[in-house]
């Protein structure tokens, strides 16, 4: 319905009015211009009467006041003065409609900031901005057989066109980016080599060798294929680099077929062959532009590392721990790496490791691993005092010894927190390209990523009732896993709120047999507090993964030093809302549904008796936001703490507390832990030196302070340092 306005609001504003006067100025100056010329005329033609619609309403209301005042011409007049009414009312109503027409035209108007005049130089301007901080001068000699690539690939005929020499393009391209503030570009930010060069004028120098062991998706992953399907990127990354994002958007099809695992093996499906880069250019930088590995590897070359005392270990992140030594010999190279560097060097070798990404790979354990496979008889054969001959220290760089809350939601719907939290039109294209039952799809089937499983169920992540990570005042807790609100389920939804161990149960059950598999043969979540079980665990490896079922290695003089940030919203657990039935490989909401694989222990896969499409689809809550709840909920995820990625309890509950106790730590080795603030500078990207965030740490001072200090053989300087409540969290967590 219409607003109404007051009639006094000027007419000459209406666009109507507006062409009439324009109109009669467009009549009066061709007048003019005939005026004493073409016809001689001298005195210029009296302007014609013009009466304004104001005017003409306010002499007929006149004239009809005088009409109904004079009796005399009452009778005369009557028929007049109906016409005189209806003339106002028409011409009223129109006033009203032409100032309502104006006044929505006022509000229909976009602003100038919303029109393309605005936003498609905006883009080329941002466009340009990025290509000065993510395009390295090199990558443009590349430029020209990316096209060709591409051209092939799509089969597009082109003419031939003349070589161009690029020389003269990569020096000017040198010469503006020089012109840019360090602190503007992604990948120098105005700290490169500080650290080092601070540790070098103290006398301090390279001590021991050091192997540096990245996370999940830091890897980059080459096609070895020669498959006539994937001969066009034969040596070219798949993960990692611009490559990859020029086939995720061009190629996605023939992408995801050759990045994701077998479901049964767990192994490259056929035709594709996939391996991990190698050096230390594989995990230094996952793109141009965005470091991983870089600050630290800067700062080490000031204090004389070189490839000579300083290897970085790259793996293919999508495996299982037991196929990354079945296929590629993995922990085999490694141990005869740490072995060289021993010998040569003379002295016991620094291991650092780090987990990153959004289903991140629990990295310290490939330390763990590492030390049972070579004790293992079985295995390495390395003897019981192998880590104690071999391994000075180990840096857990932002640990994720008890799994990660993201890779729960990731397996159930495909989501995370940096998915459902993006801008709308952001989810709407993500969706259309990449949905998220291809997400889950790929996520299921690299059985690398499901060790970052939540660990140690109730007792570490908390009941129905609370959690050890749970605020004094919190109106809901995080033991909570998996939650429904009422209004966000149909009524006679049987839907309940889950634990970490009702969250895991329910995961599987809405899962593939596969998937199932996969995880019974190469995993294992619980907690072991049994010391003569903890023995027997040694020897089978799928126990190798979880620090609560296996001990330390035997070897007193290692030290180990875990270093995390903590300030920054982490997800924790979520609100999730169920929908329609469909059809899927899974049928676990199914009435009487029967299990498949009931030879298999622990493994649920339960069909319909008709296999009728009754499977619930699962998401998170994303319409659900309270910034006032304790905790906060965020697009229905319950924000925690913790680094951005990994919740607190999963980055110090074992440091601090787990490990102080003799079954499983049987060594004694000395546990020292830092927490570094999360401080970053809004104006400089990825927040600068004092960052905190799970990935952006690499680069802070903080972190490469203590990284050197440990490798030039000053690591007793390293203290506890604590900026967080993870004692008295892990106080309450049920060890016993």
């Amino acid at each position: 319905m219409l607003q109404q306005y007051r009639p006094t609001q000027l007419l000459s504003r209406n666009p109507v009015m507006l062409s009439i006067k324009g109109c009669h100025t467009t009549v009066q100056n061709n007048l003019n211009s005939f005026s004493g010329h073409t016809f001689g005329i001298t005195s210029p033609i009296p302007k014609p009467r013009h009466l304004t619609t104001r005017t003409r309403t306010m002499r007929l209301r006149k004239r009809a006041k005088s009409s109904y005042n004079d009796p005399s011409h009452n009778s005369e007049s009557s028929s007049t003065q109906t016409d005189s009414q209806s003339t106002l009312g028409r011409i009223d109503s129109k006033e009203r409609l032409k100032t309502e027409v104006e006044v929505l035209k006022k509000r229909s108007h976009r602003p100038f900031f919303a029109t393309g005049r605005f936003l498609f130089p905006l883009g080329i301007v941002l466009g340009t901005l990025l290509g000065f901080a993510f395009v390295e001068p090199q990558d443009l000699q590349d430029l020209q057989a990316q096209v060709v690539t591409l051209v092939n690939q799509y089969d597009i005929n082109l003419p031939e066109f003349p070589g161009f020499d690029m020389s003269r393009v990569e020096a000017e391209w040198t010469r503006l980016r020089t012109s840019i503030p360090e602190v503007w570009k992604f990948n120098n930010d105005g700290r490169e080599f500080q650290v080092g060069e601070a540790m070098k004028a103290r006398g301090l120098s390279a001590e021991y060798p050091l192997v540096l062991i990245p996370g999940i998706v830091s890897t980059g992953l080459e096609s070895w294929s020669t498959a006539p399907a994937y001969r066009p990127f034969f040596r070219e990354k798949l993960w990692g680099g611009f490559n990859m994002l020029s086939q995720v958007t061009f190629n996605k099809e023939k992408w995801i077929a050759a990045m994701m695992l077998d479901p049964v093996t767990g192994l490259d499906p056929p035709d594709a062959k996939i391996r991990a880069a190698e050096g230390i250019d594989a995990a230094s930088s996952l793109i141009q532009g965005y470091w991983i590995w870089s600050k630290i590897v800067e700062n080490l070359a000031v204090i004389n590392y070189d490839t000579n005392n300083l290897f970085l270990a790259p793996y293919d992140w999508r495996l299982s721990y037991y196929n990354l030594e079945e296929r590629d010999g993995y922990f085999s190279k490694l141990k005869t790496t740490i072995e060289s560097l021993r010998q040569r060097q003379r002295k016991k070798v620094v291991v650092a490791a780090h987990s990153m990404g959004c289903s991140v790979f629990l990295v310290w354990t490939l330390m763990l691993i590492l030390s049972k496979w070579v004790e293992s008889p079985l295995h390495g054969n390395g003897g019981s005092d192998w880590v104690e001959k071999h391994i000075e220290s180990h840096i857990a760089i932002a640990p994720t010894h008890l799994g990660v809350a993201k890779a729960m939601a990731a397996f159930l719907s495909g989501e995370m927190k940096d998915t459902v939290q993006m801008h709308p039109a952001g989810a709407y294209v993500l969706e259309r390209f990449f949905s998220r039952k291809e997400r889950q799809a790929l996520f299921r089937s690299w059985a690398g990523s499901a060790s970052m499983w939540m660990k140690g169920g109730n007792d570490v992540w908390g009941n129905d009732t609370h959690a050890p990570d749970d605020e004094c005042d919190a109106t809901h807790s995080h033991g909570q896993l998996i939650a429904f609100r009422a209004n966000a389920v149909e009524s006679n939804d049987k839907s309940i709120n889950m634990t970490a161990v009702d969250a895991s149960t329910w995961i599987l059950e809405h899962t593939p047999a596969t998937f199932q598999k996969m995880l019974e043969s190469n995993y294992s979540y619980g907690i072991e507090k049994d010391e003569a079980q903890l023995a027997r665990n040694n020897l089978d490896h799928t126990k190798w993964s979880n620090p609560l079922e296996i001990s330390l290695p035997y070897a007193p003089s290692m030290k180990i030093y875990c270093v995390y940030g903590h300030g920054k919203d982490t997800e924790r657990s979520y609100w999730y809302a169920r929908g329609q039935y469909e059809q899927d490989e899974a049928f676990p909401d199914a009435a009487n549904a029967q299990c498949e694989e009931a030879n298999i222990n622990e493994c649920e896969h339960n069909h319909p008796p008709l296999d009728m499409p009754l499977s619930r689809t699962s998401w998170i809550d994303a319409a659900y936001t309270n910034e006032t709840a304790f905790p906060k909920v965020r697009n229905g995820v319950k924000m925690g703490e913790g680094d951005g990625t990994v919740s607190l309890i999963s980055l110090g509950a074992m440091c601090v507390e787990g490990w102080k106790r003799k079954r499983w730590n049987p060594a004694g080795i000395k546990i020292t832990t830092v927490e570094l603030p999360h401080r970053p500078v809004p104006t400089i990207p990825r927040g600068g030196a004092n960052t905190s965030d799970h990935v952006d740490v690499l680069g802070s001072t903080g972190l490469n302070e203590i990284i050197l200090k440990v490798a030039a053989g000053v690591g007793a300087e390293i203290q506890d340092t604590f900026v967080s409540n993870i004692r008295e969290y892990s106080q309450k967590i049920q060890w016993d």
